[in-house]
């Protein structure tokens, strides 16, 4: 069963939070092996497996970086340590921002602020891209042109990340 199954939704990369949250509350007074002690060694076993898989499944459901990876995984398209290849012009923009980070002296807070607006405005230039294809996701229909695209914003995404979490 995927995270999907387990809390009754629609497959996609828009949540409703207060459904999913509402849910979890469900699932979690259901499932928790506080509320299993009086079963056999094995049904307690199984509530605290099943209660783990809840609360990973919540931190997965709620954090649209870990979604897009999640559902990227159902479809067979992402793979742990994968090395994926982005395009060339995205990764000599990237390096150009690293070098950057790596000269900039951080107590220049001008400096600073600046290469986190280039890094923020190239995240939200790749994220316009692909919002339709998240925002209008269909699970059952989606093509693997569109898994592609999901796929390539998310590793650019990652890389942005970093420059950003080094600039903190």
């Amino acid at each position: 069963m995927n995270y999907f199954e387990l809390y009754g939704i629609t497959p996609g990369f828009t949540i409703n939070a207060a459904a999913l949250k509402k849910k979890f509350y469900e699932l979690s007074r259901q499932y928790h092996p506080d509320f299993n002690g009086g079963g056999t060694a094995s049904e307690q076993e199984e509530a605290l497996e099943i209660s783990a898989t809840i609360n990973e499944a919540h931190k997965t459901l709620q954090n649209p970086d870990l979604l897009i990876k999640y559902v990227l995984g159902l479809k067979g398209m992402i793979q742990e340590e994968e090395k994926y290849n982005l395009p060339p012009d995205f990764l000599m923009e990237v390096m150009d921002l690293n070098e950057q980070v790596m000269e900039l002296d951080k107590t220049d807070t001008d400096a600073v602020n600046t290469l986190q607006t280039a890094a923020k405005n190239l995240q939200d230039e790749i994220h316009e891209a692909i919002a339709p294809h998240l925002a209008n996701y269909s699970h059952d229909t989606v093509t693997e042109k569109e898994l592609l695209q999901i796929k390539d914003y998310y590793y650019k995404k990652k890389y942005l990340d970093r420059i950003l979490l080094g600039l903190k």
